[in-house]
């Protein structure tokens, strides 16, 4: 038997590739198989991209605008503003293709040859560098993955990717692209890019300007011409080579857009601390009107607020209470208090802090004593009782307007007021608590259209700050003699009294705002312009309490009011909005309207939020009653107690009050085209002053400031006087008729019908008594008025009788 003949190399080397061959189509049957059920396994697990269409609502900017489109503020987590893919004008579209992805509306959403790179870089460099994305791609791993690195959320984002193709339009894409992507300097998307480098909307961005923009996704902060022009334009020139090389521009556009200068736009940032207080009611009015959804933002919220006199204003109150700091030495060097003389008693609000502050103590005002000062850091020691608290230097600018160091500015032992910021140490714990300096006091300012009642300016506090106490409208306090205003309007509207009405307030210990006593019968003008108290009391008896709460809330005093005589020196508290709105019924001519700030608000999607429903305006007293009592609140303004107002140089009326110790200074007063009210006190009421300031000095200041901003280059308008008046010569004595040729007869203002039948005595009473010529009790700008008692003391008050 022959032996077996061995195969010889050439059928050996078919054999093996032959076998080879078959293992390699196993393998690859098996590797198909696996990578399609990986494929499989990722898709079953990812989600549908449909919504994209519907649910894509990206984080954007709120707008809050004033009345004349001026940006007040800007609200948002990311700084965006969605547009329609119709509204980015072609140019703006090719040049982000030719810098990202010039295929774009050829490609499937992958780019394989892009991919493969990526794959041999990242495997030569043994971790992923690089990506090989579309903008298909991106648009999935910026909005639908995370932004991990890793082989697996590669997987992911081609099975989206080649999904998203299917499912949504290449402009819906690109759409979404546009405007989710991060261009430098805190701004997403397209549009804001525009707005924050140009100036202007995405619509009139240039072909030079179109090319900047498209080259900042590569590198949004080292390619920002805001940081590196030259990167910047060669990046620009690199994106205008793509254009003209893919055909996007013609040789002459792209040269001159290559020759284009870059003219970048001064960065307008919304004034934070314009109108924090404005911001705090729109956050509100939105989380009312459009639920939680308005954190995503997108909505531009439409506001009455008058940036010019926004600014006027707060600078009014702020130059105000520093004035006030000055003359109460509320402002640094603090020092210790001098050695305690035998028999004298520290006042207790005066006395420091003892012990260790309870948690419901957080907040509040107490008195502590400096341990500590460090010059190098700024930081000042401050003991509250068992605690130590720590200020911060940097944070005091009210009261250090010399820049002192820490060592001169507190003095050690020097006592400081502070309000706990918390929290407070537990148990052995350590640690210095955050503390404020509650050396000044604090103001309000609100200015109205009285027409309208669209709030032009609002201000609650002296720095400004977000989230802080608004003291416009959150906080209330008494109103003291401004609240009279509401008294007498009643009074006049149910003819009760007139001007020339006498009353007798020597029985009830009355004197002038000057001090000077009552010896005789006074006027009801007189007594406005004097704010005597007894007078306000006996015509609030005489009326009626109940009646005069409904009228007042008919004015516009939403807080609750007792029905008792303390009513008539202000002892409820109310908010300075509620006497504004009070103050512009009268300067409207009896028409109430409730007080407007939010006039319109705009989604996302462009449609009109709808605001809660105003109630029509209302006709709470008679035109002709209110005129006269802005007449007599004239007399105020003219020859009583704020006749600081008479800078303003033009007719005005108003009226100041001070509650009782000076705890709290109003004046609140009007021109015909605006209202305005101002409250000066401090938080955990305490005598301004030493109980030395009143409403002409604490108050009236910051309104005329305001007012003279507020009234530059309008013309000078005078109160229209309407029908059902009369004027007629009295007596000032008798408040009688004048009796024919009387010298010294004055001219006075009546409601038709009301005023006086009977003529006076040619030897009734001395001549002038009481009359506007009689300057010898005319109190000048700083005199102080007759305070408004407390409530507990206004509401024991024994009262004089019933004018005669």
């Amino acid at each position: 038997m022959e032996p077996t003949p061995r195969p010889t190399w050439p059928r050996r080397l078919l054999r093996l590739t032959w076998l080879l061959v078959k293992v390699g189509v196993a393998l690859g049957v098996v590797g198909t198989l696996a990578v399609a059920l990986l494929f499989h396994k990722v898709a079953r697990d990812l989600g549908d991209v449909r919504s994209l269409r519907s649910s894509y609502r990206p984080a954007q900017v709120t707008r809050i605008l004033g009345r004349n489109g001026t940006l007040l503020a800007e609200l948002f987590v990311e700084r965006r503003t969605v547009v329609k893919i119709a509204d980015i004008p072609p140019r703006m579209r090719l040049a982000m293709l030719a810098a990202e992805d010039a295929g774009f509306y050829e490609h499937e959403g992958l780019n394989y040859l892009g991919m493969l790179r990526a794959f041999i870089v990242n495997v030569r460099a043994g971790r992923t560098r690089q990506g090989g994305s579309t903008i298909t791609q991106q648009v999935v791993k910026n909005i639908l993955l995370d932004p991990e690195r890793t082989y697996e959320r590669k997987l992911k984002e081609v099975v989206l990717a080649r999904r998203l193709e299917q499912e949504l339009s290449k402009d819906e894409i690109l759409e979404l692209y546009l405007n989710h992507i991060y261009f430098g300097g805190g701004r997403y998307g397209i549009e804001e890019a525009a707005r924050y480098y140009f100036g202007k909307s995405v619509r009139d961005v240039t072909d030079a300007e179109a090319a900047l923009l498209a080259g900042l996704p590569a590198g949004p902060e080292h390619l920002s011409p805001r940081h590196d022009m030259r990167r910047a334009l060669a990046r620009r020139a690199f994106v205008i080579g793509q254009m003209e090389q893919k055909g996007f521009l013609d040789a002459a556009r792209a040269e001159r857009a290559r020759g284009e200068p870059v003219r970048l736009a001064p960065v307008v940032e919304a004034q934070s601390q314009l109108a924090p207080e404005v911001v705090e009611i729109v956050r509100r009015t939105l989380r009312e009107r459009a639920g939680d959804g308005y954190t995503r933002g997108g909505y531009t919220v439409h506001t009455t607020i008058d940036a010019r006199l926004q600014a006027a204003a707060r600078k009014a109150v702020r130059e105000n209470l520093q004035a006030l700091d000055r003359r109460t030495r509320a402002q640094g060097p603090f020092k210790p208090p001098p050695p305690t003389k035998k028999g004298h008693r520290v006042k207790p609000e005066d006395k420091p802090f003892e012990g260790t502050p309870k948690p419901s103590e957080l907040h509040r005002t107490l008195v502590g004593v400096v341990t500590g000062t460090h010059d190098d850091t700024g930081v000042i020691d401050v003991g509250v009782g068992e605690v130590e608290g720590a200020l911060k230097l940097s944070e005091l600018a009210r009261y250090n307007p010399k820049n002192l160091p820490a060592s001169a500015f507190a003095a050690i032992g020097a006592p400081v007021r502070v309000t706990l910021l918390g929290p407070l140490p537990a148990g052995e714990r350590r640690g210095r608590v955050p503390l404020r300096l509650e050396a000044g006091a604090e103001g309000a300012l609100v200015a109205l259209d009285p027409k309208t009642r669209d709030v032009l300016a609002l201000i609650g506090s002296y720095e400004a700050a977000q989230g802080a106490l608004d003291r416009a409208t959150q906080a209330k306090r008494q109103p003291g003699s401004t609240f009279k205003a509401v008294v007498y309007g009643y009074a006049l509207s149910q003819r009760r009294i007139t001007p020339a009405s006498l009353f007798d307030a020597a029985p009830g210990g009355g004197r002038h705002a000057d001090d000077a006593p009552l010896t005789q019968p006074m006027r009801l003008r007189d007594a406005v312009a004097k704010s005597v108290n007894p007078v306000a009391q006996r015509v609030l008896l005489d009326a009626g309490p109940q009646p005069i709460v409904r009228f007042a809330e008919q004015l516009g005093v939403r807080s609750k009011l007792g029905a008792d005589l303390s009513l008539a020196l202000g002892s409820y508290e109310v908010a300075p909005m509620e006497m504004a709105d009070v103050y512009a019924t009268y300067a409207a001519g009896g028409v109430h309207v409730a007080p407007r700030l939010v006039t319109r608000i705009v989604g996302p999607d462009g449609a009109e939020v709808k605001l809660e429903e105003r109630a029509a305006p209302a006709q709470v007293l008679d035109e002709a009653s209110a005129y006269l009592m802005t007449d007599l609140l004239r007399s105020v303004v003219e020859r009583g107690t704020a006749t600081k107002a008479r800078e303003l140089g033009r007719p005005a009326a108003g009226k100041t009050g001070t509650t009782n110790q000076a705890k709290d200074a109003w004046f609140v007063g009007y021109t015909p085209s605006i209202v305005c009210a101002v409250w000066t006190g401090y938080d955990e009421p305490r005598p301004l002053g030493g109980g030395k300031e009143a409403g002409a000095t604490a108050a009236l200041p910051a309104w005329v400031s305001f007012m003279k901003v507020a009234h530059e280059g309008a013309p000078v308008v005078d109160f229209v006087r309407p029908s059902g008046l009369v004027v007629v010569k009295i007596d000032p004595a008798t408040g009688k008729r004048a009796w024919e040729g009387q010298e010294g007869a004055i001219d006075e203002v009546f409601l038709a019908g009301t005023e006086p039948a009977e003529t006076a005595e040619p030897d009734a009473g001395a001549p002038d008594a009481g009359g506007e010529s009689d300057a010898g009790h005319e109190a000048g700008a700083g005199a102080p008025e007759a305070p408004a008692p407390p409530s507990s003391a206004a509401r024991e008050a024994s009262l004089p009788g019933r004018p005669p």
